[in-house]
């Protein structure tokens, strides 16, 4: 349901960011080692620096699945209404 309001309304998939952070990470990692060991220097940075990112995106994810339904809702948390529009 389009409401206009999404902007302010709306709420991350954490559980698909986080697998597909996962996935990342995981290439991340692998790139980082496979270049290293073939003696790519620059292709192993920039992997190294895509891992950092991962890294931090994928902390700040489990933190915000862990602070709950707030953060992560489930079935049982109805979905948020649009605010109402003032009249002057």
């Amino acid at each position: 349901m389009r409401t206009g309001s999404e902007p302010t309304t709306a709420r991350s998939a954490l559980r698909a960011r986080f697998w597909l952070s996962l996935w990342g990470l995981v290439w991340a990692v692998f790139g980082t080692v496979v270049f290293v060991l073939v003696g790519r220097p620059g292709w192993a940075a920039a992997c190294a620096a895509l891992w950092l990112v991962i890294s931090v995106d994928f902390t700040m994810i489990v933190r915000h699945r862990r602070q709950g339904p707030h953060y992560q809702p489930g079935r049982d948390v109805p979905p948020y209404w649009p605010p109402e529009k003032r009249r002057r």
